[in-house]
């Protein structure tokens, strides 16, 4: 299994919290924990990945319906777009920073999403720890993609509660996806506006990879 594929199955495991089993789970037991949460949402949308899998394989639209209508819940795309952009956000409009966002998470998952349905061997996520990161910015929830014949993977989640636990950044054997694409959208952003990458992503003449060994 390459990092591309660990790293979209990372991403979108936990981020696809369907919005009324949320609702319906708050209303019937406490709120889970941030490790919980992941744990849970994991389970859930592996087992739904493989129960429709010959469905999205048929059909790219109705995973990437599947994909755009859930991932938008439970991930702070926003403030994983500020850090992303760094400095070159800084006094930009929120117009802008959620632009980038949205050009950023769908170039993503347009490029890596499809890889989803291919993914063998029964995968799961197993929790290791959950760990308050430093100045009361959230939590890091520790955690392995456990595969049958394969060494775990570790993958960390960094999240915060910004109206419910939301995810902003994920480690990949230690390595930032958003140090990754900070380091990788550097140049663009130096030539160009937050705008015009923007566009530049939704056309596909920026391809920033996920693979995060270009990083290092």
């Amino acid at each position: 299994m390459t990092r591309p594929l660990i790293l979209s199955l990372a991403l979108a495991l936990p981020l696809l919290a369907v919005a009324p089993a949320a609702v319906h789970a708050q209303q019937a037991a406490p709120a889970a924990t941030p490790g919980k949460q992941v744990v849970d949402n994991g389970t859930r949308i592996l087992t739904t990945l493989q129960a429709r899998r010959a469905e999205f394989q048929k059909s790219p639209a109705a995973l990437r319906t599947f994909i755009d209508g859930e991932l938008r819940t439970s991930f702070d795309r926003d403030y994983a777009a500020r850090l992303v952009l760094g400095p070159h956000g800084r006094g930009a409009s929120d117009a802008d920073i959620r632009l980038f966002a949205d050009a950023m998470t769908d170039n993503l998952m347009q490029r890596y999403g499809a890889a989803l349905v291919t993914i063998e061997g029964k995968p799961r996520i197993r929790l290791k720890s959950e760990t308050p990161l430093p100045g009361n910015r959230g939590v890091k929830v520790s955690t392995e993609v456990v595969r049958e014949g394969g060494n775990p993977i570790p993958v960390d989640y960094l999240m915060r509660d910004n109206g419910g636990w939301k995810i902003f950044d994920v480690m990949v054997e230690g390595v930032s996806y958003v140090q990754t694409f900070r380091s990788q959208f550097d140049a663009p952003l130096r030539q160009k506006s937050i705008a015009q990458v923007a566009a530049d992503l939704r056309a596909g003449t920026l391809q920033p990879q996920a693979d995060a060994d270009g990083a290092r």
